[in-house]
């Protein structure tokens, strides 16, 4: 583990009608909040912690960085050609989970360059941290606009070794602490997804969605969806599957609307949307006005790589290679 800088540090973008603030810790977004045209507001529709220290302390991945590799690891081992690589498993499940328990999401970032409208955060993973090879320099850069904000993650590498970063935050459209997203409704631009085994990494089969509760294709309902009788929801407790999304480039993967008729697209050059909806907030965690997170507090719509994809011939790589940049773009658009 490299040392950590003093910190947490914290950076505010400022754009009209939208505050965002930042957090070194995980290079995380500790805060969205919305202002309407109307003055209404502001809003803070992202959930975070009361405390600042708790986001070093409590893995819950509000807001973070995820990385090296984002979602689950099959018994957190792979071959990397001849190589075998094991990585340390999550202490709550026998697999491999976002880079590791001590993963992206828990160093301090360091603060390259800051302004009103953007910031830039630094993070260099050395060769064998949480058993992956490779030094990897990392970047993540934050811009705001008026009803925009983007995210850039950016890594290279000097050995072969897998990359996949995504940001965890959770929304909740109708403010944080408000109550729960099950009045939200959801649509992702996906065709089909990928069915996990009892023990949540995917079968290898890419599903076809309809006839499923994963069809979301137009917008549904999610606590009428997450109410069907279905054996893939019974293990994620709900949503906690990647849907495909089709095409190539920067593209729409999802919107989500909140009981407010606030609105958010998610655009993103990634191959799909981890959708996470949120099941294991059990009022152990306070966020920012106090309120203890309950079940359904609020939706991650990660954009990423196919889960597992290390081990699953099938999927499109995530290895990195020395010379290649790892280059992603999210956007989530808001009105």
């Amino acid at each position: 583990m490299p040392e950590h800088p003093p910190g947490p540090t914290t950076v505010t973008l400022l754009a009209s009608g939208i505050r965002v603030d930042l957090l070194s810790t995980g290079a995380a977004i500790a805060r969205v909040e919305l202002t309407d045209e109307h003055g209404d507001g502001p809003v803070d529709v992202v959930l975070g912690h009361g405390d600042l220290a708790a986001y070093g302390q409590v893995r819950d991945f509000q807001g973070a960085t995820i990385g090296r590799v984002a979602n689950r690891i099959d018994g957190g081992r792979f071959r990397l050609g001849d190589r075998p690589v094991e990585v340390p498993l999550d202490p709550d499940e026998p697999h491999a989970l976002h880079g590791g328990p001590e993963g992206f999401d828990q160093r301090e970032w360091a603060l390259l360059e800051a302004a009103e409208d953007h910031a830039t955060w630094s993070l260099t993973s050395p060769d064998g941290d949480q058993g992956f090879p490779g030094e990897v320099e990392v970047e993540v850069r934050y811009a705001l606009a008026p009803g925009r904000l983007t995210v850039e993650h950016r890594a290279t590498t000097a050995a072969p070794t897998p990359v996949s970063l995504t940001n965890h935050s959770y929304w909740n459209l109708d403010g944080e602490g408000g109550g729960d997203i099950l009045d939200h409704t959801l649509q992702v631009d996906a065709d089909t997804y990928l069915p996990v085994r009892p023990d949540q990494i995917p079968t290898g089969e890419v599903r076809d969605v309809s006839g499923s509760p994963f069809d979301l294709r137009r917008p549904v309902v999610l606590g009428e969806a997450l109410a069907v009788d279905d054996e893939q929801l019974e293990i994620g407790q709900g949503f906690d599957h990647h849907l495909v999304v089709p095409g190539g480039g920067r593209r729409r993967h999802a919107v989500l609307v909140g009981g407010s008729g606030r609105r958010m697209e998610v655009w993103s050059d990634r191959p799909g949307l981890q959708v996470y909806a949120g099941a294991h907030f059990d009022g152990t965690v306070t966020g920012p006005r106090g309120v203890a997170y309950r079940p359904r507090a609020g939706i991650a719509l990660e954009t990423q790589a196919f889960p597992d994809a290390v081990n699953q011939p099938g999927f499109p790589s995530v290895v990195l290679h020395p010379g290649q940049t790892y280059a992603s773009t999210t956007e989530w658009r808001f009105s």
